[in-house]
């Protein structure tokens, strides 16, 4: 194999494709998101606990991917900025919206609207749906 022909070998495997995807689709969310003063992570915990105030963190680590200790740190910038408040119940933390949390919700709400609106435009409309279609469906196989 030669030097030339090293990216379409790679393009050939599902790890450097996800990832190259990956790094495109941050970056364009951390465009989107960046007006709002919130990452993309930030920003889908806020709309999460909008849409389901009482959220324990466990839970929202299982519907955002992401491992408990990065929500517990998301959830305490969040809760720093009055976005998002913790309220414990015996043993049990559950994450309700803050003071400031609904001016921020409807902004990232919107700023995910323009994200995907984005990609949809680059992409197509079919070939975005498809392409979150299969993406989800391979996380949820390798997961099991």
């Amino acid at each position: 194999m030669d030097k030339e022909n090293l990216q379409e070998t790679y393009c050939n495997c599902l790890y450097y494709s996800a990832g190259a995807l990956g790094r495109v689709m941050n970056k364009l969310a951390e465009e989107a998101f960046a007006p709002i003063g919130l990452s993309p992570s930030h920003a889908f915990l806020v709309m999460s606990v909008h849409w389901r105030p009482g959220l324990q963190p466990g839970q929202l680590s299982q519907q955002m991917m992401l491992e408990p200790s990065t929500i517990t740190r998301l959830i305490e910038k969040l809760e720093a900025a009055e976005l998002v408040e913790r309220k414990k119940d015996g043993k049990n933390v559950y994450v309700y919206p803050g003071k400031k949390g609904a001016l921020k919700f409807e902004q990232a709400k919107k700023a995910w609207q323009e994200l995907l609106a984005n990609y949809t435009k680059k992409l197509g409309k079919k070939e975005a749906e498809e392409l979150t279609r299969l993406a989800y469906r391979a996380v949820a196989k390798l997961e099991r």
